[in-house]
């Protein structure tokens, strides 16, 4: 699986709308808007996790798409780190 980070969304922009662009280029595993954790409204910027090569081609053909006439940033989202690691314990002992 490879999560795609879209950013620039409009703050109204909806899970079903962001499904919407990448559903062209193969199955979606999941689609989540970031939102603000106490008021709940949206951060403008989504995740989107597709297998790899249906997200490496959705990545590519998407280069320059928009949404709501905002010009959307698309890209491959870097590595979750799991909570109680930095990126120095991730290497080899």
């Amino acid at each position: 699986m490879t999560r795609i980070y879209v950013g620039n969304l409009d703050f109204s922009a909806t899970e079903d709308q962001v499904r919407n662009i990448f559903k062209p280029f193969g199955s979606i595993k999941d689609v989540g808007i970031a939102t603000d954790w106490e008021t709940g409204h949206s951060r403008g910027f989504a995740f989107v996790e597709m297998d790899n090569g249906d997200a490496e081609k959705a990545i590519r053909e998407l280069r320059g798409a928009s949404l709501d006439g905002r010009d959307l940033t698309i890209r491959k989202a870097p590595p979750v780190i799991p909570a109680g690691f930095d990126s120095l314990s991730l290497g080899s002992s």
